[in-house]
């Protein structure tokens, strides 16, 4: 099958950390740009999104300086280090890819703005950050 699956979630406490995966199966991820969103409510909220030609990474002003994004493409896995958690982080984490071949802006595609689809979606893993 075709699809991106997430995992790492759990509980932490407030000032710890997670790392997120998202690895894609039956297809590669180099070929695709790679965004990290959440939902803590009915919205998607664009977190991180990295290009898949370079090391370009656009991040939201949520989360810039305390997550980062990491691809292994060897591993066909990219990952979300998530650093100093707040209980506000509490939500389900979410992956996506946009083929590299449509060219997709960072921003938009962080900010849901493409004027296209996104081609996968994970089904999403849980992280809540409780004491």
């Amino acid at each position: 099958q075709v699809q991106l699956v997430e995992s790492g979630g759990g509980l932490v406490q407030p000032g710890g950390s997670l790392r997120l995966s998202c690895t894609a199966l039956g297809f590669s991820v180099e070929d695709y740009a790679i965004g990290w969103f959440r939902r803590a409510g009915p919205e998607r909220e664009g977190l991180l999104c990295t290009s898949a030609d370079d090391d370009s990474t656009y991040a939201a002003d949520s989360v810039k300086g305390r997550f980062t994004i990491v691809r292994d493409n060897a591993k066909n896995t990219v990952y979300l280090q998530m650093n100093n958690l707040r209980p506000e982080d509490t939500a389900v984490y979410y992956c996506s890819a946009v083929a590299r071949r449509f060219r997709p802006s960072l921003e938009a595609m962080c900010e849901k703005t493409l004027p296209y689809g996104y081609d996968y979606w994970g089904q999403g893993t849980r992280a809540t950050v409780s004491s």
